[in-house]
C-alpha cells in the first residue's frame, strides 16, 4: 500500500490540493486506499484512482449537468440556467463590492440599488420593487405584515382565497400552510371548480387584511369551472396581492395564458410576487412589486418590517438578478423562442455522427414543456436524439457514482423504450458537449 502522504506528494495530486484544497483530496486518497485493502484496486492505481474521483472544477459536491430533458426549467437541476452576463456578475460580486457602498461620497449606500433600480426599470408600472430570498419568501413576508398577529392591524386578520388556488406544487409544499404558518387567518370562498366575484364580496369584512389570487402553477382545473379575474378583484376595495408565481414581467406571446407582472398591475393588483429563476430566468429570489401609491406604500412598509431582515439576498444574487434585468435574454428566453427547424437541423447531425461511429441513434420530433411550475399543459415542439434505453443510466453517472473527473452528467427521458436527448433547453454550443458525452459512455 503506498504512504498516504507520498501520494499526496505527485504533482498531478498536489495541483488538485491547490485547486480544491487538501482535506478534500486527501479523502479521495484515503477512499482508493480503502479499495486497495478490500482488493477492488492495485496499490499503484491509488493515485490514478483519487484524481478520477475528484471533481474537475471545484471543491463542492455539486456536478455539471446538461440538461436534455426537454424541461427547460427543470427543478431538480436548479431551475434557470444563468447567462454569461451574470456569471460575470458574479465574479465582481465575489469579491469586494460596493454592495452597500455609495464610492462617490465614502457613505452607506443603498444595498441592492442597482438590481432595484433593474427590476423598477423592466416593469414601469410598478411604483414600489422589493426583493427577498425566494417566491415563497415574498408571500410569506406579505402574509406576515398585513395579516399576522402583531401586524399594524392588531390581532390576526384574514387572507381571503379561492379553494380552488389553494395549491400544493414540488416536495409537499402548500400555499395554504404557507399562510398558515405566518399567524395569518384563511377565509376559503367558491368550490374547488368554481369561484364567483359575489363569493369574495361575502367574505369581506373588518377582519379582512388583503385578498390573493394564486397562480394555480403546475396544474390545470378544466371542464365546468370559473374563476374571477384580477381587474373584477380589484373592484372590491381590500388590497389584491396576486402571487404570478413564474416570474414574467411583461407579456410572453408564446405563452399568451401565462399572468405578467405588467398586466397584472395594470389590471389594479397592489402587490404582485414572482419568482426570480423561473421565466425571468435568473437566480433564486422573490419578487414585490406594488402599484403606484397604495402599492408602493405596502412595499415600503414591506421593506422595513423585521422579517424582511431575515429574508434579505447576498449580493451574488443581486449581482446575478441586476444582469438578468440589464442584460442580454437569458438562456431560459432563448430556449422558449428556439427554432423548431434548427433544433431538428441540430438534432440530425448529432445522430449522424453518432451513427457514423456504429451508435444506433436518430433524430425525432420531440415535445419540450417549460416546467417550474409555468404555462401547464403548454407543449414546445422540440427535436431530440433517440437512444437505446440503457443510455439514460449511463448518461447520468458517467464516471461511475463517484462522479467521474470533467465529463459532465446528461440527463435525459424515457419515451416508448427510448432514451430522449432532447435539445430544446440546450444552447447549440453545447452540443459537442453532448456528442463527446455520448461517446464516452457508449464502450
Amino acid at each position: 500500500m503506498p504512504r498516504t502522504d507520498a501520494v499526496l506528494a505527485e504533482p498531478a495530486l498536489l495541483e488538485a490540493q491547490a485547486r480544491l484544497g487538501r482535506p478534500l483530496v486527501k479523502r479521495a486518497v484515503l477512499s482508493a486506499q480503502a479499495r486497495v485493502r478490500a482488493g477492488d484496486l492495485a496499490p499503484d492505481l491509488v493515485a490514478d484512482a483519487a484524481l478520477a474521483s475528484l471533481p474537475a472544477t471545484a471543491a463542492g459536491s455539486l456536478h455539471p449537468v446538461l440538461n436534455a430533458t426537454g424541461v427547460l426549467l427543470h427543478t431538480n437541476l436548479g431551475r434557470a440556467p444563468l447567462s454569461a452576463a451574470a456569471l460575470a456578475a458574479l465574479e465582481v460580486a465575489a469579491g469586494s463590492c460596493d454592495v452597500e457602498l455609495d464610492l462617490a461620497t465614502g457613505a452607506r449606500g443603498r444595498r441592492g440599488r442597482g438590481a432595484l433600480d433593474a427590476l423598477a426599470a423592466a416593469v414601469p408600472a410598478a411604483g414600489g420593487v422589493h426583493v427577498v430570498n425566494n417566491g415563497a419568501a415574498a408571500l410569506a413576508l406579505v402574509a406576515t405584515a398585513l395579516c399576522g398577529p402583531g401586524s399594524a392591524a392588531g390581532p390576526a386578520r384574514e387572507i381571503v382565497i379561492a379553494r380552488g388556488e389553494l395549491v400544493e406544487i414540488g416536495d409537499g409544499f402548500r400555499i395554504p400552510e404557507l399562510l398558515a404558518a405566518t399567524g395569518a387567518r384563511l377565509r376559503e370562498v367558491g368550490a374547488t371548480n368554481r369561484v364567483h366575484l359575489r363569493d369574495y364580496a361575502a367574505a369581506i369584512g373588518p377582519d379582512t387584511g388583503f385578498l390573493l389570487k394564486v397562480h394555480p402553477s403546475n396544474f390545470q382545473i378544466t371542464g365546468f369551472t370559473s374563476s374571477v379575474s384580477v381587474a373584477e378583484l380589484a373592484t372590491l376595495g381590500p388590497p389584491l396581492v396576486v402571487d404570478i408565481g413564474s416570474g414574467l414581467l411583461a407579456p410572453e406571446p408564446l405563452l399568451p395564458d401565462e399572468p405578467d407582472a405588467a398586466t397584472v398591475l395594470a389590471q389594479g393588483a397592489t402587490l404582485v410576487t414572482a419568482s426570480g429563476d423561473k421565466l425571468l430566468g435568473g437566480p433564486q429570489a422573490g419578487l414585490l412589486l406594488g402599484s403606484p401609491g397604495a402599492g408602493a406604500q405596502l412595499v415600503e412598509r414591506l421593506r422595513r418590517h423585521p422579517l424582511a431582515r431575515a429574508l434579505r439576498v447576498d449580493k451574488l444574487t443581486l449581482a446575478a438578478l441586476e444582469a438578468t434585468l440589464a442584460g442580454p435574454p437569458a438562456p431560459v428566453t432563448e430556449a422558449l423562442h428556439a427554432d423548431p427547424a434548427e433544433l431538428r437541423r441540430r438534432a440530425e447531425a448529432l445522430a449522424a455522427r453518432l451513427r457514423a461511429d456504429g451508435l444506433d441513434a436518430e433524430a425525432v420530433v420531440s415535445r419540450a414543456t417549460v416546467g417550474g411550475g409555468g404555462a401547464p399543459g403548454v407543449q414546445l415542439p422540440s427535436a431530440a436524439v433517440a437512444l437505446p434505453e440503457r443510455y439514460a443510466a449511463a448518461l447520468r453517472q458517467p464516471g461511475g457514482s463517484d462522479g467521474g473527473h470533467g465529463t459532465p452528467a446528461v440527463l435525459g427521458r424515457l419515451e416508448a423504450g427510448r432514451c430522449l436527448l432532447d435539445l430544446r433547453a440546450l444552447p447549440a454550443e453545447a452540443d459537442e458537449r453532448l456528442y463527446a458525452a455520448v461517446r464516452a459512455v457508449s464502450g
